[in-house]
């Protein structure tokens, strides 16, 4: 079955293109809401010395704020009111579907469709609230501690910061909302997406400059941008992997006519869980150590020697990475994907897996299925954020990353099928457009 690139890629002629008036219109307005993203990554958070935030900067390489720069495109070393970024919005998100589990209520508003979603997403966006003023608070407080990074401590600056922080990842949520809703794609995962390939400029030309000067290389930067490109081919490749299961609708009778009887199937995919697991184990594992250096002098000898072990570089960093990823992948599948309401889908509807009962032993095989499946998927995210660990360690930025490639090349792929659907959707009304027509003239 061909990819939506290749689709694309089949059907697309600029004169497709030319008459698909509400894709170019989408198109247009989702650049324009990136554009806005990225001057906000510019705008200076009140109260800040941007010399002194970039020598703060410079001493936390690869710590954990070198992760949220990464994700928030750089607003974090600049102090900009984006800061924050997304991820709020994103921890909300992930907390409200942790909810629906264990509360009924909530599960009940899950079940009632787009008006329960529409509750859920409100409660969504509460916590965003909240979780963004207590990182803010946090963000202040820390930064007072920082020899020469604000001008004026105290709790006008507190203030001033949680007010700046939490307006701009609400701003941004409601930007990524109005790409979803009038653009293309997943607003959310667009406005990473851009933070994190508007950094890839500045990181390829450091790299350039070093194998220019001698400091690097040639043939290593030749190497790794050979080894980024068979990443991308393997992630494509992953991401595109599905197990199929083949289901069957009974034929039934309506009246005089025969309805039914047709087979289907259930897509599974390899990883399910997506790029959240690589970014939650890259989170918790860097935290301690950024924590660390704003106390590096009250530290006790044997928390410095765990510090020290679980740097980033370090084989015990690694182990936990890899082991964490694996953790993180099964957790967030089994929240997102619930085989016994699949099952129960499938029985409602009357279709049925051949050679499996239907309800509880369908969900079974499923969560068997889906098990396996996750394994793979589980050590692919797993192989793709080691590997790019071992070969350059420290040397480059989490910019270039197994984990933001994998971030670039999701998106990318789904922003390409969002496209691919608007272009087919044109088409079909232009068609509609012509048999009307040709009606009317009859």
């Amino acid at each position: 079955m061909p990819s939506a690139a290749e689709q694309l890629a089949q059907n697309f002629n600029f004169s497709n293109f030319a008459k698909a008036k509400e894709l170019k219109q989408r198109l247009l307005f989702t650049l324009g809401a990136l554009i806005i993203t990225r001057l906000g990554t510019y705008i200076p958070m009140p109260g800040i010395d941007p010399a002194g935030m970039a020598r703060f900067i410079n001493q936390q390489g690869g710590g954990l704020l070198d992760i949220f720069n990464t994700l928030a495109g750089g607003a974090v070393s600049r102090m900009a009111i984006f800061a924050l970024g997304i991820m709020p919005y994103i921890s909300a998100s992930i907390i409200m579907q942790l909810m629906t589990t264990v509360f009924p209520e909530l599960e009940a508003l899950k079940k009632e469709g787009a008006a329960g979603q529409k509750v859920i997403n409100q409660y969504t966006r509460y916590g965003t609230v909240v979780l963004a003023a207590v990182q803010a608070f946090a963000i202040a407080v820390g930064l007072e501690h920082g020899q020469g990074i604000v001008l004026e401590p105290g709790l006008f600056f507190r203030l001033t910061t949680v007010v700046t922080l939490t307006g701009g990842t609400m701003l941004l949520m409601w930007i990524g909302e109005q790409i979803t809703s009038r653009g293309v794609g997943n607003g959310i995962s667009l406005i990473i997406f851009a933070g994190i390939v508007a950094r890839f400029p500045q990181i390829l030309g450091t790299e350039l400059e070093a194998a220019r000067t001698g400091a690097l290389n040639p043939l290593v930067l030749v190497g790794i941008v050979a080894f980024a490109i068979v990443l991308v081919m393997a992630i494509v490749f992953f991401e595109r992997a599905q197990r199929r299961l083949l289901v069957q609708y009974p034929k039934r009778q309506v009246g005089q006519r025969m309805f039914g009887g047709e087979s289907s199937h259930l897509p599974l995919k390899l990883n399910v869980s997506g790029v959240i697991p690589p970014i939650f184990a890259s989170s918790i594992l860097l935290m301690p150590m950024t924590v660390a250096q704003f106390n590096a002098a009250s530290l006790p000898d044997w928390a410095t020697t765990i510090i020290q072990l679980i740097s980033r570089g370090q084989p015990l960093y690694l182990f936990l990475y890899g082991a964490m990823i694996i953790f993180f992948a099964f957790f967030y599948t089994s929240i997102v994907f619930n085989p016994e309401e699949t099952a129960e889908n499938l029985k409602k509807y009357g279709g049925f897996i051949p050679g499996i009962r239907p309800g509880k032993k369908t969900a079974e095989y499923i969560d068997y299925v889906l098990t396996r499946c996750t394994v793979v998927g589980s050590l692919y995210l797993a192989v793709v954020c080691l590997i790019p660990e071992f070969m350059w360690q420290n040397n480059l930025s989490f910019a270039l990353g197994g984990t933001s490639i994998l971030i670039v090349v999701s998106v990318t792929m789904d922003t390409v099928a969002q496209i691919q659907s608007h272009l087919i959707a044109s088409q079909y009304e232009g068609l509609i457009k012509k048999a009307k027509l040709r009606g009317a003239r009859r």
